[in-house]
């Protein structure tokens, strides 16, 4: 196995400057996009940077074509081996695909189907595991050491979260100065290339990373400082089942970011629909994290009191539809048993 980094180097704000330079003209530099609805809803002017409009329809794809980019010639003639869920799958698979790398990809055998078959249009060889059973990072080491490939990790890689960090830089290009910018996190590589951003250029901008509620390792690894894990976590935001940060990321969100917080399904559901809606965006339960943390914690209140400037990053808007009657019907229960009266 090869690796692409020395595997205890941080990233820094100027490796995100290089790596926006790298990207540049290759992922989309995506809208920001704003909504007086919203803004009256919550008393704050928020700008929602689009991510869901990348190619591959995620940011990820931005980590995952520079850590591609920066391999040597006999690295990308051998080829690279990932694991993930979907999003970092389609990133590296289109990513290979445009610099003629090969790419194995070790996917869970209940993956987002839409995920899994935009992975495979893109040319990757998809190699299927058990979540419930198997070690995903094992899977990858193996198949890394058997085939001299190149492994590159969804988020703990040095390349990948300068990459991520783009997203943010753009947004603080075109908007100026933020009081507070909500990220979703997963494993967050995401969050900690927002955050090393958002010191540089937007301090005292507060970093605030948002999980699911059933995957809170980030957010108690955060307020105990210590690194927490939730092994396989049940909820709808599949780009956040991550088990727990990653060597790389936990330090660099101890460093940066300001707090995180947690949404339970059903608030995220209810943002990520309201999206659909409002503002005619298609966004993944995942993307919408930050909103729902925005719409129905208890940062609306505090950030409204103050006439807030808020970013929001929109991750992803890879929707499995197929997905979308379940979800519908799951909000419903639910506001059925509140509106249900007392025994």
């Amino acid at each position: 196995m090869t690796d692409a980094f020395p595997p205890r180097s941080l990233p820094t704000a100027d490796d995100v400057r290089r790596a926006g330079r790298h990207i540049a003209g290759i992922a989309h530099r995506t809208p920001v996009v704003t909504s007086r609805t919203i803004d009256a809803r919550v008393g704050a002017r928020v700008f929602f940077k689009c991510e869901n409009l990348q190619r591959g329809g995620a940011f990820k794809f931005r980590g995952a074509y520079h850590a591609l980019a920066q391999l040597s010639a006999d690295q990308k003639r051998r080829g690279v081996v990932t694991y993930s869920s979907g999003n970092h799958a389609q990133a590296i698979a289109l990513a290979g695909q445009l610099l003629g790398i090969p790419r194995t990809i070790v996917m869970p055998s209940d993956a987002p189907i839409m995920k899994k078959a935009a992975t495979l249009t893109y040319g990757a060889t998809v190699v299927e595991y058990d979540r419930a059973n198997e070690s995903r990072e094992g899977i990858g080491r193996a198949l890394a050491e058997q085939h001299g490939l190149t492994l590159i990790p969804p988020f703990d890689h040095a390349d990948v979260i300068a990459g991520q960090g783009t997203a943010a830089l753009e947004l603080f290009e075109d908007v100026g100065t933020l009081d507070a910018l909500l990220v979703p996190c997963g494993g967050g590589g995401l969050l900690s290339g927002t955050a090393l951003m958002a010191r540089e250029l937007a301090e005292p901008c507060r970093v605030i990373g948002v999980e699911p509620t059933a995957g809170d390792d980030a957010t108690r690894s955060f307020k105990t400082r210590m690194l927490q894990t939730v092994p396989d976590p049940e909820t709808v935001a599949d780009g956040a089942r991550t088990p727990s940060l990653g060597t790389l990321t936990f330090p660099l969100v101890l460093t940066h970011v300001a707090d995180m917080v947690t949404v339970d399904d059903p608030a995220l559901l209810r943002a990520m629909f309201y999206l659909w809606e409002r503002l005619k965006l298609l966004v993944e339960p995942t993307g919408a994290l930050g909103a729902a943390a925005l719409f129905e914690g208890e940062l609306t209140r505090s950030l409204a009191t103050t006439g807030a400037r808020v970013g929001i990053i929109l991750s992803g808007g890879n929707v499995d539809l197929g997905r979308v009657a379940a979800w519908q019907s799951r909000l419903a229960a639910r506001s059925a048993i509140r509106k249900s009266p007392p025994c």
